[in-house]
């Protein structure tokens, strides 16, 4: 099954708006309904592909034939930019001008080296895709030749160790099927994003994704003891041992490399037995400050929750901790600050990690207000790009953003960001709601994850550019990272090049020159074409 072309996911999840919500962004925010028809996937009319026969015939040669390269307008469409708001505007206004010149699915990484080879003979750039998921331009190149890898046929799982606890997995598996997979034998992987249902084992890695239960099982990056990468020159092969001292740890250079580097073609992953138990709970605390230093509490000194998470103020209000009950603390006067802790594992060391936990987050000011509020978010854990989507076709704009800094820059990265979106859109003529939580928290540190929405404005993607730009600018004035989980893309390139100093840069540049020559895989994406 595709994601929706114009939205997120599956569109029988979609829902509409409460009528607390509606009324809300229209007192509020100033939101209408915008009067634009929709578009449907036969009005796109992308432009006709100009890549020269020989060229697809050298692809249909790698992968095993014809029906393995598609040119058909759909196929090129599903596959144009990821799921940001801009992306999601942009195409919901018919605007499919970078579309791939052709969808090709590889099936073995020799079939992924033989891709390479045909589009360096061709001059065609090459986009790793997938599931789709990317929101911060990570799937739009800065050249118009070029094809869309879909790595969808690479969707197995090679080889599982039990002794060892790993597990290699192809790129093209889908999270949902990875768990599967693994459940089989008592598994699991212990990755679950917002991205879940979409994102795939091979974006995971070139991301550097966190997932919601990243402070029990950790970042997809920690999980991660070997890659395979395909490239233009050849084939990397790293990691053969869960820890080394030979060198430096190849592994890093690829993840969170987002395809510009080569084509992931399978993962070594460390895996867990299943938990016996998963509880969910709900905290109230009087002040985002009041939580945030409960969490470093435990955070830094235990006992640490599987997930562990706290609203701001205004996304507990609005009831945006739990997508899938929005608006419900706006009719039930809700006040503070609302977390969620989870527990997995045994039943009895879940059962002493709760009691000692509780009793941590009671000190620090908290007040336990049951496994309702918890188990309602685990329900609706994945619902967020849905509400997206509902909001935009209410005529509001909605985007998310985050970061993350040391503990003790937390507070003021917190309030310039919020300054930062707030002042911008407010003199844009579209003042904003902006709502914030802490999603992944260290022993030295945490990230903050922020939603913004607002009234369209006459040219939504114009509107939100410059708040975006500022929120960046914000973001490395406080001592943040430009990217916590989403990536660098093309929306962060820039900044990302300030984050990294000029020589870090030249040092990617080189590893980018020795391993992909004549810049095809992923122009423009992650650094800046020469």
């Amino acid at each position: 099954m595709d994601m929706l072309w114009n939205g997120w996911g599956d569109p029988a999840k979609a829902a509409p708006l409460p009528d607390t919500v509606t009324g809300l962004l229209r007192d509020l925010l100033g939101v209408t309904p915008r009067s634009t028809p929709a578009l449907g996937l036969a009005d796109l009319r992308p432009p006709a592909p100009t890549a020269a026969p020989a060229a697809l015939r050298a692809l249909a040669a790698a992968v095993g034939g014809d029906e393995h390269v598609r040119t058909d307008a759909e196929s090129r469409v599903r596959h144009t930019r990821g799921k940001s708001t801009p992306d999601l505007l942009r195409i919901r206004a018919g605007d499919v001008t970078d579309v791939p010149q052709a969808v090709v699915l590889p099936a073995t990484h020799d079939e992924v080296l033989a891709v390479l080879r045909a589009c360096a003979a061709h001059g065609l750039a090459v986009v790793p895709f997938g599931g789709g998921t990317s929101v911060v331009g990570g799937l739009a190149p800065h050249r118009s030749a070029f094809v869309a890898l879909d790595l969808r046929r690479m969707n197995r799982l090679l080889d599982l160790d039990p002794v060892s606890r790993t597990a290699v997995l192809q790129p093209g598996l889908r999270a949902p099927e990875a768990e599967a997979l693994l459940a089989e034998h008592g598994y699991t992987l212990g990755h679950f994003p917002q991205s879940f249902e979409w994102a795939t084992i091979g974006g995971f890695a070139a991301a550097r994704s966190s997932g919601q239960a990243s402070a029990g099982y950790g970042r997809f990056d920690e999980m991660v003891l070997g890659l395979t990468l395909a490239t233009p020159e050849g084939t990397l092969e790293t990691g053969r041992a869960p820890r080394s001292a030979a060198g430096p740890d190849l592994r890093q250079l690829v993840l969170g490399s987002e395809g510009a580097f080569g084509v992931i073609t399978s993962v070594t992953v460390r895996i867990r037995p299943r938990p016996e138990v998963r509880v969910y709970e709900g905290w109230r605390f009087d002040s985002f400050e009041e939580g945030a230093a409960a969490l470093r509490r435990l955070a830094q000194d235990g006992p640490r929750p599987t997930v562990l998470r706290l609203s701001d103020e205004t996304e507990t209000l609005v009831g945006l901790a739990q997508p899938d009950a929005i608006g419900a603390d706006l009719t039930q006067g809700g006040a503070g600050c609302q977390a969620i802790t989870g527990y997995e594992g045994t039943a009895e060391d879940t059962a002493h990690r709760r009691e000692r936990a509780a009793a941590v987050l009671t000190a620090c000011g908290g007040t336990l207000v049951g496994t309702e509020p918890g188990e309602r978010w685990a329900h609706g854990r994945y619902s967020a790009p849905y509400l997206r989507d509902a909001l935009l076709d209410a005529g509001a704009f909605a985007e998310t953003l985050e970061t993350a800094a040391f503990w003790s820059r937390v507070p003021e990265l917190y309030t310039a960001v919020r300054t930062a979106l707030t002042d911008t859109l407010t003199r844009a003529g579209t003042p904003p709601l902006v709502m914030c939580h802490i999603s992944h928290v260290y022993e030295n540190g945490a990230s903050l994850y922020f939603t913004v929405v607002s009234a369209q404005g006459e040219d939504p993607v114009a509107h939100w550019t410059p708040a975006k730009h500022a929120a960046n600018e914000a973001v490395l004035a406080a001592g943040g990272t430009i990217s916590h989980h989403h990536g660098v893309g093309t929306d962060h390139r820039d900044w990302f090049v300030r984050e990294a100093g000029p020589l870090g840069v030249s040092a990617l540049r080189a590893v980018k020159r020795r391993l992909d020559p004549e810049g095809l895989l992923n122009p423009g994406v992650l650094l800046p074409t020469d």
